[in-house]
């Protein structure tokens, strides 16, 4: 973990898990009105992180703020949440209890005496409910050291509070699903930036929470950079076969960029039309071994499906006329004649919210 200077070079009261929220933003205003240096955690996994934002949080908040990457962990853990998922593929209560944990890890490093976090009593259906608060602060192990300064008055005193450290009289009692009570404390610190209330985890919305579900089912030991491909262009399965295809030039683009040495590429030879990559990968079980090198049948269908995107592609298809497809694997190429076409013998099909439904279901 890289450690700017400008803050290596302190000693902190408190690390705070910082969303960049406005709740995240305001339980550390709190502790800084009362002297206490607050350095904010930023948590950064395949599905939420904003570490662009990292000067404008220090120029318009006075937040300090250092960027923690845990995207290993979170997949490992993603795989199987102990306490479940939310709506969609949200493991919101292990989020936390992974974030604390790892938090209080780093307590002694920066000379930190407690942990807090923007979270309200009453906010969230999954995660903020009271029994739920108290089973995060259990299984992380930090009821010692984990203060909630916005819904303080609505929870037990902290060891931080009983000692004088952090003056509870001076802490708000905010609960509930409202809003009000946070903007009349932004309106007390001049906060006029507020950020949008949104979580701004993937994994929370069902169109992505839909495209990881056929990545945790089919590869053994998804990568980041798996996740991160799943956002590009049109995305289709086949059985463990995984095939993205550019809607525009952009697309293309980055679709070029996140190319593997192990990925397959699919381009029309004497036309024009987008790129398609395969996604190759060592199978999960040895039922689906095959899947490490696709096999020539499903290179050509995954070629003729990837054709029937380009018009004029499809219009030599309706003309009777195959077309030809450059197949790349690195610096390798190889051709393969087909007929364009949407419907082919592995029907490839989009990621549906149904589908994760079901697995959620299948796991209770």
């Amino acid at each position: 973990m890289d450690i700017p200077a400008n803050i290596s070079g302190k000693t902190w009261d408190a690390l705070a898990l910082f969303s960049g929220g406005l709740d995240s933003i305001l339980a550390i205003k709190v502790l800084q009105e009362q002297g206490l240096r607050v350095l904010g955690l930023h948590y950064m996994s395949p599905f939420f992180g904003k570490p662009h934002l990292v000067e404008h949080w220090r120029a318009t908040y006075g937040i300090e703020t250092l960027l923690v990457d845990v995207r290993r962990l979170y997949l490992d853990m993603l795989v199987a949440p102990e306490h479940g998922y939310g709506k969609h593929m949200n493991p919101c209560v292990d989020c936390k209890i992974l974030m604390l944990r790892h938090a209080r890890g780093l307590l002694a490093q920066f000379g930190a005496k407690f942990l807090t976090s923007g979270e309200v009593l009453g906010q969230r259906p999954m995660s903020q409910r009271a029994d739920a608060l108290n089973l995060i602060r259990k299984d992380a192990g930090v009821a010692d050291v984990l203060l909630r300064p916005l819904s303080a008055q609505k929870l037990g005193p902290t060891e931080m509070e009983k000692s004088g450290l952090v003056d509870r009289t001076r802490l708000p009692g905010i609960w509930g699903r409202g809003r009000q009570g946070q903007f009349e404390l932004a309106a007390h610190f001049g906060i006029t930036d507020i950020p949008t209330p949104a979580g701004g985890c993937r994994l929370a919305e069902a169109e992505p929470a839909a495209r990881y579900l056929p990545i945790i089912t089919h590869k053994a030991e998804p990568g980041p950079e798996d996740f991160e491909f799943s956002h590009l262009g049109r995305q289709y399965w086949a059985g463990p076969y995984w095939l993205s295809i550019g809607r525009n030039e952009q697309a293309n683009n980055a679709l070029e960029a996140a190319v593997t040495p192990m990925d397959l590429r699919f381009r029309l030879k004497d036309l024009i039309g987008p790129l398609a990559v395969g996604r190759q990968y060592a199978a999960k079980t040895e039922a689906e071994a095959h899947a490490a090198a696709w096999p020539e049948a499903v290179v050509a269908d995954a070629a003729a499906f990837a054709a029937s995107y380009a018009p004029r592609a499809r219009a030599e298809a309706e003309a009777g006329r195959p077309v030809t497809v450059l197949v790349l694997r690195g610096e390798d190429v190889s051709e393969v004649v087909v007929m364009p076409a949407r419907q082919t013998p592995l029907g490839w099909t989009e990621p549906k919210s149904a589908a994760l439904n079901a697995w959620k279901k299948r796991k209770l």
